[in-house]
């Protein structure tokens, strides 16, 4: 195997005379030895490239990238983009508390997004001094004012608007069309605006929008914010100055190997003329809301094979990854691409990669042409860095993976194997 190759914009690479998958510059094969299997794997080097180009798109403005943290809501991955001055999108009080202990001082960074605030989670947030709530409903203003009232803190809010802007993504994560349950319709909301101006506990901050995720083309994101920038000038000529447009996140990844390591900045490059483009000479601060594009390629999925079946004419890969590690693939129809970490030699062959969960949809491939591998081989599969563990469960009683962050030839352990005292503490007999 060419010791040179790398997978796509990814920092993982075969390296050495054995051709042995590494992340940056640590094996994968160390790594599984060390801290077991299941394992996740993240490079701390591509996450922080990934947050710098963004950055570095809209450096000739007031910006902030807000990191969306529910795509990785590791610790230890908060405080990396903590520490370059990120900041964050939550949607839930849980993760405005993983922020608070991951990076504390961070609270005048964050935007609450969410289409279901509780009023517990709005008096959290306003008690942190975050940077601005973005507002779904009407009902939602209401409760934000009557909490500011009660804890005598005026509330910064941005309407996150629906544009109605078709994006081509799957169904579950497209969220800007009319009948999506994302956002108030962008007709109304003028009127919403100039209501909350005449309420002393509220401040009109900015505009909000969303509009999908795992978006490939830069067109949509620049329709959405025409629509937006249209909007704030109407509110500023009406006398209402808003000091912030929220562009969401959503720019997707490519999850398959035919791209090269400078795609990830042409497309970040794409995107931001396209939003700079649209916003029309609106002079405020913007905000967007990368998750998956800052951390999806930076992370792996180590696995081992448990042992190769043959069941008639088809062959199956079981690992000790399942379902419970790594839905995406049962859940979206998602594609991973799956490369053995130490590499035999033949010819591939075609097989469904499975888990051990009792259930059918307990798969990351089917039908998928791998190197050839055998019982005690490991697996990496990759791109698994967003809405892998953050999505990750107990079913069947399985204890989730551990996490280790690279850091160039260093590796660090991030979160511990769970054990079964971690699973049965909460329940009583």
């Amino acid at each position: 195997m060419n010791s040179d190759l790398k997978y796509s914009s990814r920092p993982f690479r075969a390296a050495g005379a054995r051709g042995i998958v590494h992340c940056d510059g640590v094996s994968l094969e160390t790594l599984a030895k060390q801290y077991g299997t299941p394992l996740y794997v993240y490079s701390a080097d591509q996450i922080l490239e990934r947050l710098r180009l963004f950055q570095s798109a809209f450096a000739k403005r007031e910006q902030l990238v807000c990191y969306a943290v529910k795509a990785n809501s590791s610790l230890a991955i908060l405080k990396l983009l903590a520490d370059q001055g990120a900041g964050f999108d939550i949607v839930s009080v849980g993760e405005l508390a993983r922020l608070m202990v991951a990076a504390p001082n961070a609270a005048g960074r964050v935007v609450f997004s969410g289409v279901g605030k509780t009023e517990l989670e709005i008096h959290a947030a306003l008690l942190e001094g975050i940077l601005q709530f973005n507002v779904e409903s009407e009902a939602e203003l209401e409760l934000l004012a009557k909490c500011a009232r009660t804890l005598k803190k005026r509330a910064r809010f941005a309407l996150r608007v629906n544009p109605d802007v078709f994006a081509d993504t799957h169904p579950y994560i497209s969220t800007g069309l009319r009948e999506h349950k994302f956002g108030i319709d962008i007709r109304q909301a003028a009127a919403i605006y100039r209501g909350a101006k005449k309420n002393r506990w509220l401040e009109p901050h900015g505009i909000s929008v969303h509009i999908g995720s795992q978006i490939r083309s830069a067109e949509p994101f620049g329709a959405a914010i025409r629509r937006v920038s249209k909007l704030a000038a109407q509110l500023k000529s009406e006398g209402i100055a808003l000091k912030s447009i929220d562009a969401g996140g959503g720019l997707g990844i490519d999850y398959h190997a035919d791209s090269d390591g400078a795609d990830a900045a042409a497309k970040v490059s794409e995107y931001a003329n396209a939003i700079e483009k649209s916003l029309d000479g609106f002079e405020g601060r913007l905000l967007i809301e990368p998750g998956r594009f800052i951390v999806a390629q930076a992370g792996a999925l180590v696995t081992r094979v448990l042992n190769v079946k043959k069941n008639g004419k088809k062959t199956f890969v079981i690992t000790d990854a399942a379902m419970n590690d790594l839905i995406r693939p049962a859940l979206y129809q998602a594609y991973h691409e799956i490369v053995p970490v130490k590499p035999r030699a033949g010819r591939a062959r075609t097989v469904d990669v499975v888990g051990p969960v009792c259930e059918t949809g307990d798969f990351f491939a089917r039908d998928r042409d791998l190197k050839p591998v055998e019982t005690g081989d490991l697996l990496a599969l990759l791109d698994a860095g967003a809405y892998g563990m953050a999505q990750s469960s107990n079913y069947n009683s399985r204890m989730r993976p551990a996490e280790v962050l690279v850091e160039g030839k260093k590796h660090r352990l991030i979160r511990r194997r769970e054990e079964m005292k971690d699973l049965l503490a909460t329940e009583m007999v």
